[in-house]
């Protein structure tokens, strides 16, 4: 008999489709996923239109056509006020989930150690154990979701080989101080530790917080790849455009692993995007874009029975039921389906082990219509 051993025998399907899968049954209004509900700019729509017809249909350049790579440039440089090399530190990928995977991949050998923050996205895990490696999480417990960098500097081994930062963080909604940056920088300075920085949210910061990247800092700008996503930043994530951005020594090593797994990204759509993106508005207004919406939510719940963690960045928020169920957060969110036509995620999915805090993650990356009936749900639970 033919035997298949899985290389990831504990993964099943996600908790994402788990949910929706669930609002879908029973006509739920589905805030676990983390995707808009409103349209993408027809502005933008008709420039994929023009390139389509314009007979731009056969494969890109592996590391992206140039133009957009000059784009993601020009944005490092207005917004961070650092020059990066688009011609060997910038590729554009399939997504921020294919540059995270392909930097894990040309990365983790068997019997290497990686060290990631808890509640964590589930695309971390999964990659590093299917090339070998070993997860070494800390747990980051709500409200606050701080860091100890001592404990986390407890956990280095001469294994250690990657540190994975998500920053703004899903679903804490916690920014990285300067101290955090600082801390971080000093840990690995002294060992041969490489930083793989998920900034897929990047401009989706509040209260003016500014956007920020970990290659600023001169000790991690060698030692650190920074992933960056167009579907969070044109409110389009069914394009899978994204993009990672690297020193040259480990973006050419990236580049290796990219060409034979995606090899190029949707040639018209990227020079759509790079046309777009001429208007550097449309990233930097994204903050105060996401930020009304927030606080519509905010206050809205001001006197439901949740405790509101009020968000730093990304599009999510973290509700406290502890006033309202003592049951697990597993069972509370179907209670929310069934009982209350509402899906959200819980934030245990975000943890190896489970972690419960009786909290979950509700997404605001919605229409005016669609948070007011969130409002009004959340509100009569």
């Amino acid at each position: 008999m033919l035997t298949l051993d899985s290389k990831l025998p504990a993964v099943g399907t996600t908790i994402f489709s788990v949910m929706s899968a669930l609002a879908a049954e029973h006509g739920a209004l589905n805030l676990s996923q983390g995707f808009p509900d409103y349209a993408v700019d027809p502005k933008l729509i008709g420039l994929v239109e023009r390139y389509l017809g314009a007979g731009t249909n056969q494969y890109a350049p592996m590391t992206g056509v140039a133009v957009l790579r000059e784009r993601i440039q020009e944005k490092f440089q207005r917004v961070h006020g650092l020059l990066v090399d688009a011609e060997q530190e910038i590729t554009v990928t399939a997504g921020g989930t294919e540059a995270i995977f392909t930097t894990i991949a040309a990365l983790i050998r068997p019997g290497d150690e990686v060290i990631s923050f808890e509640p964590a996205y589930d695309c971390y895990a999964p990659a590093v154990t299917l090339f070998g490696g070993t997860m070494r999480p800390v747990r980051l417990v709500a409200p606050e979701f701080a860091v100890d960098w001592d404990y986390v500097k407890s956990l280095i081994t001469p294994r250690t080989r990657l540190i994975i930062v998500n920053n703004p963080n899903n679903p804490a909604c916690r920014v990285f101080s300067m101290a955090d940056i600082a801390a971080l920088a000093e840990m690995v300075q002294n060992h041969n530790i490489f930083v793989l920085s998920d900034e897929v949210y990047e401009h989706l910061v509040f209260d003016d917080i500014q956007p920020q990247t970990l290659l600023r800092h001169p000790l991690l700008r060698e030692r650190t790849f920074v992933v960056g996503s167009f579907g969070k930043l044109l409110h389009a994530t069914g394009w899978k455009v994204g993009y990672c951005v690297a020193a040259p020594a480990l973006m050419a090593e990236f580049r290796k692993v990219h060409q034979f797994n995606v090899f190029s990204v949707h040639t018209p759509t990227q020079y759509a995007i790079a046309d777009y993106l001429a208007d550097a508005s449309h990233y930097e207004n994204l903050g105060r874009f996401f930020q009304q919406k927030r606080d519509f939510l905010l206050a809205g719940l001001h006197d439901s029975r949740f405790r509101v963690y009020v968000p730093q960045g990304t599009y999510f928020i973290v509700l406290d039921y502890s006033a309202i169920s003592s049951a697990p957060e597993n069972e509370f969110v179907r209670e929310l389906v069934i009982q209350h036509r509402l899906a959200t995620i819980p934030l245990a999915a975000f943890y190896h082990d489970g972690f419960s805090q009786q909290c979950v993650r509700v997404c605001f990356a919605k229409q005016q219509e669609t948070l007011q009936q969130a409002v009004e749900l959340l509100c009569a639970v």
